[in-house]
């Protein structure tokens, strides 16, 4: 597929087909293009430029690749009142996104206890696939989590209230509806609360090995040589369900709303539909339900960290930000009421913007983007180039350059463990086949993603982040 330069780092595809509405363009450099070129992503991405009420330009980010019907980091927007939502623009991970915590202890200060402290969250972390978390919740205890989200478990101590001000939009959606959640989804999430989950799901030990902008970081509270932990999860089954009952839903009444779609996948509705309506309430419910699970684990990590390094570690242990990078808000954008979807893409609003957290507002949004098992994670800071060119959007992380069946033929969990354990990381993993998909060579080069996003002027490197263990799913 032919596509030409725009601007910096900003491709857009050369043949526009004539159901598209808006152009296809990728953040990328040309050795990322090459990979982006090899699946089907771009394809989908010309397909997301069709859908009613699309506005500026369907976008992808460099770590893009193929997913259900929008591809993985894509940011698409349509206009209310008319314009579509579509649960393929968010994925079947409601709210899958990254939580960052600070210790109060330096690399070296941890140590000989680094292999003690990654057992113990994995012993107080279930990881995989598991049907049953520490939380079990029923009848209104559930509704007051799809209601409230993080709120609702800090009120019962789990977690700390000061958590939910470095939580994007305080850790809950409005508009969410409980009763718009399937009794199928609410069995699968209810005894989901506080784990992890499988695939790309981790939490990582890290520590802060370089800080690029010392008043950002300072303003986040990394310093070098400290010990961070990073945790990525998302709804579980709630959410999984949450979207396949509406892409069945929503499928069944194209017709009725005259909408003509190149891929079953992106199934849609008007955002003021019934249909419409009710999923942007039950995918706000499963929204607030990820931030409690991440809420919970983050809670759980400061109990194994207390048992491991004390209460005062437990204590200070901070949280730093949490970003979700599979949801979709109602925003405004030039003055224009937006729908955002944001799939495999991170928030990232500019400087003085007031849904930052008041101490991080001088330095832009905090961002995330974690590499993969024995590869930097880097900190970022949102800046005003993502508003004007991206809808206040950057990628949430790599992205996949293989398939998981290419990633299991290349390497084997067990080699891949040994691997990671002579590189000084220690790895806790239930499957040895789960630890070979999520291998470092099955993603993009992160530092080069992450400098197409740092180039296109969406966001700059705060500081970068090495690993020394990892919980995975």
């Amino acid at each position: 597929m032919e596509l030409h330069e725009t601007e910096p780092m900003l491709w857009e595809v050369a043949e526009r087909r004539a159901d598209m509405r808006v152009p296809a363009r990728v953040f990328a450099d040309a050795d990322l293009l090459r990979a982006i070129r090899d699946d089907d992503s771009l394809v989908q991405l010309q397909n997301v430029a069709t859908l009613p009420g699309v506005v500026s330009a369907a976008l992808a980010m460099p770590d893009i690749h193929t997913g259900y019907g929008f591809p993985v980091g894509t940011v698409a927007a349509t206009e209310l009142p008319d314009g579509v939502v579509s649960p393929g623009g968010v994925g079947y991970d409601i709210n899958c996104g990254v939580r960052l915590l600070a210790l109060p202890v330096g690399a070296g200060e941890l140590g000989a206890r680094k292999q003690a402290l990654v057992h113990e969250i994995s012993r107080r972390v279930p990881a995989g696939a598991v049907r049953e978390g520490a939380l079990r919740l029923r009848g209104h205890e559930l509704d007051r989590v799809l209601r409230d989200g993080a709120a609702a478990l800090a009120e019962r101590g789990i977690g700390a209230p000061a958590d939910l001000d470095h939580t994007e939009s305080g850790g809950r959606l409005e508009g969410a509806d409980p009763s718009r959640v399937s009794e199928r989804a609410r069995a699968r999430g209810a005894g989901q609360l506080g784990t992890m989950g499988s695939g790309n799901h981790f939490i990582e030990i890290q520590r802060v090995d370089h800080v690029f902008e010392p008043a950002a970081a300072a303003a986040y509270g990394l310093e070098h040589g400290m010990v961070t932990v990073l945790i990525h999860s998302g709804s579980r089954g709630l959410g999984h369900q949450v979207c396949t009952d509406f892409v069945k839903r929503m499928d069944a009444a194209l017709a009725r709303h005259g909408i003509e779609l190149p891929d079953r996948q992106l199934s849609c509705a008007p955002a003021s539909s019934r249909e419409g309506e009710a999923y942007l309430a039950a995918m706000a419910a499963a929204a607030n339900f990820a931030w409690a699970n991440r809420q919970a684990i983050a809670h759980a990590v400061r109990q194994a960290v207390r048992r491991v390094l004390g209460e005062h570690a437990a204590n200070a242990t901070r949280q730093v930000y949490d970003v979700a990078h599979n949801v979709v808000k109602h925003e405004r954008h030039d003055g224009r009421e937006l729908l955002v979807h944001r799939k495999g893409a991170t928030r990232a609003f500019p400087p003085g913007d007031p849904e930052i957290p008041r101490a991080h507002r001088d330095a832009g949004q905090a961002v995330f983007i974690p590499g993969s098992m024995g590869t930097a994670s880097f900190v970022l800071a949102g800046r005003h180039g993502a508003m004007q060119r991206s809808f206040g959007t950057v990628c949430h992380g790599a992205g996949r350059a293989l398939s998981r069946t290419r990633a299991r033929k290349q390497v084997t969990g067990a080699d891949l463990r040994r691997s990671l354990e002579q590189a000084g990381i220690t790895v806790r993993c239930p499957s040895d086949k789960g630890l070979a998909e999520e291998a470092p060579s099955a993603y993009k080069d992160v530092e080069r993603v992450v400098d197409v996003v740092e180039r296109a002027g969406l966001a700059v490197r705060v500081a970068r982040l090495r690993p020394l263990g990892v919980v995975k799913g």
